[in-house]
C-alpha cells in the first residue's frame, strides 16, 4: 500500500475512503487529554527555561497561542469522534490536516525566537522537548496519519534549521534524523493500522451476507440441506428435504439420494441428461453451484436446483458431500413458457416472425456453406379481411387456427412455417437447390388454404397467395428475403389472389416506382396537378343525355399523365383517397350547378371514405357550397363497401339518402355478389359492369342471362339500371332491347373535360329545339 494511500491523498484499491479514513479519525477524540496536558506540560518547561532571558509578557504571549490552537484542535477533534459512524468528508480532513500543520508552526517559534538568547543546555532541554513531542506523536497519532507527519515535518525542520544558524550541528543533524524517523514511523504505524482496517471491514461484510444468506434461507423455508456418505447414501436427512421428497425421515434415512430421485429411470438407466451429469459430479467427487436437475417425486416431474461440496475427516479422507437444494418448478415453468411465448404464436401455436428469422439465418447459413439454394415463401390469406368484418374478430382468429393447421400438415423436415402476423404466414425451405419443387410446396399450399372452412356454423372460403424469394440469388440477409419476398407476394396480389409469384429484380423497379408516384400524389392537390373529366350518361330510349358520371385524372408534372388503374388503388392504399375523394365531390357538385337543372352528377365513393365519421358532412358542405341540389347528386359505390365496415358504409349512405341523393350500385356480379346487399340498402340504380355488355355482345349465352337477370331484379324493387362500356350502336340497341334504362360508353361519349361537356349542353339543346 502506498504512502499516499496510507495518508490519504488517494482512495485505497478496495474499501471506501470515508470508512476507512472516519474509522481512523474517530480515535482522536480518545487520545485528546493525553495531547492537551504534553502541550501545557511544554509551556511550562519553555517558560521555566526561556522567562529569564526574553521576559514573562513574550513567552506568556507564545504560551497562549499555543493555548488557543491546541483547544481550537481539541474542538475540531471532538467532532470527529463518530467519523466512523458517519460519511467523513474531504473538508474535514484538510481542516485537521491544517491545524497540525498550525501546531508544528507554534512549536518551532522557540527555535527562532527563544534558543538565540539561552545557553546550550538550554538548547539541548527545549529540543529534548520537542524530540519528545515527535515520537509520542508518532506513536499515539497514527490515527491522524496526514497531520501527525506535517507536524512532525514542520517542528523537527523548523527545529534544525534553528540549530544550525546557532552552530548547534550536532543538535540540527538529530533534530534532522528524529523527523525523517518519525515520519516513517507514522507512515508504517497507519499503513498497518489501514491494513488491519480494510480486513477487518472485509470480514465483516462477509459476516453480513453470510448472516442475510442465513436469514433469508431460515425465513423462505424454501431450500434444504442434505448430506450423503461416501457411497452417496442419505445421512442426517433434515426434515424439508423429506417433505421435499414426499416420504418419512425413516423410510430415506440411509438410502441411495439417486435412487429416491430418479423415479422409474433408477430400473432403466435412462437418465435425464441433468441427472445423469448430477451423478458424475458425484462419481468424481467435484464440487457444483447452482445445478439444475431433473428428478422425479412420486411419479411427479420435478427441476430441483443443487448446490454441494465434498466434505473430508479429519484425517483428510473423503467421507461424501454436504450441500443445498432448493424445488426450482414453478421458476423453471416460468422460463419455458417465456422462452415459448418470445418464439411461437399464441394464436396459432405456429413458430412466429422471430423464430421465423432465425430459422431463415439457419438457412442462408446453410446455402452459404454447401453452395445450395434456401426459400423463403410470405403467404397472405385473400378475402380473410372480409371474414374479420363480416363475422367478427373471434370467428377470424379460429379460422386463422384452421389455416395454420391445413398450413403445419404440408410441412416436410425441410420446411418451417410460422406466422408473420395478422393474416401473413411464412415457409422457410432450407434446401431449396429444386425450383420446381418450391413451386410445388407453394402451389399445394395454395390448393389447401382454398377449400372450404367449417367455422362456427359457417362455410367460409379464403384464398392465399405467395411471394417467394431466394437466397442467396434474392438476398444474402433475412431483410432482404422477407423484402423482395414481399414485393413478389405483392406483385401476387396485384394479379388477383390465388397466385404464386418469384421475385424479379423488376419488382424493386415497381416497388420505388410506387414510392415515388405515392410521394408525388401527397403533393397532386396541394400542386393543383388533379383535373375532372365527365362522360355521359343517357337516356337508353331516347338517348337523352341525362347525367354525367365525373372521373378524376392526375397530370403529374414528374411523371406526366398517370392511368387511373394505377394511381386510384394507390390512393385507396394510402387513404389519400379520403381527401382526394373530398376534393372530387366539391369540385363535381360546383360544375354540376353550373348546367341545366335536369342533368345530374354521378360522384364514385370509395369504402375508405365512407368509413369516415364526417362522409355525409362532406356531401352537406359540398352541396351547400354548391347550391347543387341533392336530387341531383348520385353518390356510386362498388359491393365491397360489404366487405369492411359494412354497418358503418350502409349508416353513412342513408344519411346521404335522407339529405335526397340517390346510391348506385356499380360493378354488381364482378365483385362479391349477394342478393343480401339489396336487401340491406334501397339502392336507385344498379349498374351492370361492361364484362357482361361485351359478352352479351359476343353472344355470351351467361352475361345475357345475367344482364337479364339483373334487369329483371331491378325493376322488381323498383330500381333503374345502367349498362356500362357500350361502344357501338348495336350493343346499344342489344342493352336497349333488353330492358336497360340508361347506357354509358364510348359509343355515346368518352370522358372529357368540364368545356367539353358544356358544348354537349349546347348540341343537346340544339337538337331538341330543332
Amino acid at each position: 500500500m502506498c504512502a499516499s494511500v496510507v495518508l490519504g491523498l488517494k482512495p485505497p484499491a478496495t474499501g471506501d475512503w470515508s470508512q476507512l479514513q472516519g474509522s481512523q479519525y474517530a480515535l482522536l477524540a480518545a487520545r485528546l487529554p493525553m495531547r492537551i496536558a504534553m502541550h501545557l506540560a511544554g509551556v511550562v518547561l519553555f517558560f521555566y527555561l526561556f522567562q529569564p532571558v526574553v521576559g514573562p509578557w513574550i513567552i506568556g504571549a507564545w504560551g497562549v497561542v499555543v493555548l488557543l490552537v491546541t483547544a481550537d484542535g481539541a474542538r475540531l477533534d471532538l467532532t470527529m469522534r463518530d467519523a466512523d459512524r458517519r460519511i467523513f468528508t474531504r473538508d474535514e480532513y484538510l481542516r485537521h490536516t491544517f491545524y497540525s500543520g498550525l501546531k508544528g508552526v507554534v512549536w518551532a517559534l522557540p527555535a527562532f525566537l527563544f534558543l538565540p538568547l539561552a545557553d546550550p543546555e538550554a538548547h539541548a532541554i527545549a529540543w529534548g522537548f520537542a524530540g519528545i513531542m515527535l515520537l509520542v506523536s508518532a506513536v499515539s497519532r497514527y490515527g491522524a496519519p496526514a497531520g501527525t507527519v506535517l507536524f512532525c515535518i514542520v517542528t523537527s525542520l523548523g527545529y534544525a534549521v534553528g540549530l544550525l544558524l546557532m552552530g548547534q550541528t550536532g543538535l540540527g543533524i538529530i533534530a534532522i534524523v528524529t523527523g525523517i524517523f518519525a515520519t516513517f514511523g507514522t507512515i508504517e504505524g497507519a499503513r498497518v493500522a489501514l491494513s488491519a482496517k480494510i480486513a477487518q471491514l472485509g470480514m465483516n461484510e462477509k459476516s453480513e451476507v453470510v448472516s442475510l444468506l442465513l436469514r433469508e434461507y431460515e425465513d423462505t423455508g424454501a431450500d434444504w440441506l442434505f448430506e450423503l456418505d461416501p457411497r452417496r447414501r442419505l445421512r442426517s436427512v433434515s426434515p424439508r428435504l423429506a417433505v421435499a421428497l414426499g416420504q418419512e425421515l425413516s423410510e430415506i434415512e440411509g438410502r441411495s439420494f439417486l435412487e429416491l430421485i430418479s423415479g422409474s429411470a433408477w430400473e432403466t438407466g435412462r437418465f435425464p441428461s441433468s441427472l445423469h451429469e448430477f451423478a458424475e459430479k458425484l462419481k468424481k467427487r467435484e464440487n457444483f453451484s447452482n445445478l439444475v436437475v431433473e428428478v422425479m417425486v412420486n411419479d411427479e416431474r420435478r427441476w430441483w436446483e443443487l448446490s454441494g461440496a465434498s466434505i473430508f475427516n479429519e484425517a483428510g479422507g473423503y467421507a461424501g458431500f454436504r450441500g443445498v437444494g432448493s424445488d426450482v418448478t414453478t421458476q423453471r415453468e416460468s422460463s419455458e413458457k417465456i422462452a415459448y411465448l418470445a418464439r411461437f404464436d399464441t394464436l396459432t401455436a405456429l413458430p412466429n416472425r422471430l423464430m421465423l428469422n432465425e430459422s431463415l439465418g439457419e438457412a442462408i447459413g446453410y446455402a452459404a456453406k454447401w453452395r445450395t439454394r434456401c426459400a423463403f415463401l410470405m403467404i397472405d390469406l385473400d378475402r380473410f379481411k372480409a371474414v374479420n368484418d363480416s363475422l367478427g374478430h373471434l370467428t377470424g382468429d379460429r379460422l386463422l387456427g384452421q389455416v395454420a393447421g391445413r398450413l403445419k400438415s404440408l410441412m416436410t423436415e425441410n420446411e418451417i412455417c410460422g406466422r408473420l402476423g395478422g393474416d401473413e404466414f411464412g415457409v422457410v425451405i432450407r434446401d431449396a437447390s429444386d425450383r420446381s419443387k418450391v413451386e410445388q410446396v407453394a402451389k399445394s399450399i395454395i390448393e389447401h388454404l382454398s377449400e372450404p372452412y367449417q367455422v362456427d356454423q359457417h362455410v367460409l372460403y379464403v384464398g392465399a397467395s405467395i411471394g417467394a424469394a431466394f437466397g442467396p440469388r434474392d438476398g444474402r440477409s433475412v431483410e432482404e428475403l422477407m423484402r423482395n419476398a414481399d414485393l413478389s407476394l405483392y406483385r401476387a396480389k396485384d394479379s388477383g389472389g390465388g397466385e404464386y409469384r418469384e421475385y424479379e429484380p423488376s419488382l424493386h423497379a415497381s416497388a420505388e416506382e410506387r414510392r415515388q408516384l405515392e410521394f408525388s400524389l401527397r403533393n397532386a392537390l396541394k400542386n393543383d396537378e388533379l383535373s375532372l373529366n365527365y362522360q355521359p350518361v343517357v337516356d337508353a330510349n331516347t338517348e337523352e343525355l341525362v347525367s354525367f358520371e365525373a372521373l378524376v385524372r392526375w397530370n403529374s408534372d414528374v411523371h406526366g399523365a398517370v392511368s387511373p388503374a394505377k394511381f386510384i388503388p394507390l390512393a385507396e392504399d394510402t387513404r389519400l383517397i379520403v381527401p382526394i375523394g373530398k376534393w372530387v365531390m366539391q369540385q363535381a357538385c360546383c360544375e354540376a350547378a353550373n348546367w341545366p337543372s335536369h342533368i345530374g352528377i354521378n360522384v364514385n365513393v370509395s369504402p375508405e371514405q365512407l368509413t369516415e365519421p364526417d362522409f355525409a358532412t362532406s356531401v352537406v358542405h359540398a352541396l351547400s357550397h354548391s347550391g347543387l341540389p341533392a336530387e341531383r347528386l348520385e353518390i356510386e359505390v362498388t359491393e365491397s363497401i360489404f366487405l369492411r365496415d359494412a354497418n358503418v358504409a350502409r349508416r353513412a349512405l342513408e344519411q346521404v339518402m335522407a339529405l335526397g341523393c340517390s346510391v348506385a350500385l356499380d360493378d354488381f356480379g364482378t365483385g362479391y355478389s349477394s342478393l343480401g346487399y339489396l336487401r340491406k340498402l334501397r339502392f336507385s340504380t344498379i349498374k351492370v359492369d361492361q364484362t357482361f355488355v361485351q359478352g352479351a355482345s359476343q353472344d355470351s349465352a351467361e352475361s345475357l342471362a345475367i344482364i337479364n337477370a339483373v334487369v329483371a331484379m331491378a325493376r322488381s324493387l323498383g330500381m333503374t339500371t345502367t349498362a356500362e362500356g357500350v361502344e357501338t350502336a348495336e350493343e346499344a340497341e342489344m342493352i336497349r332491347s333488353m330492358g336497360c334504362n340508361k347506357i354509358q360508353g364510348y359509343h355515346f361519349g368518352r370522358p372529357m373535360p368540364a368545356a367539353e361537356a358544356r358544348q354537349v349542353f349546347e348540341r343537346e339543346e340544339a337538337r331538341r329545339l330543332a
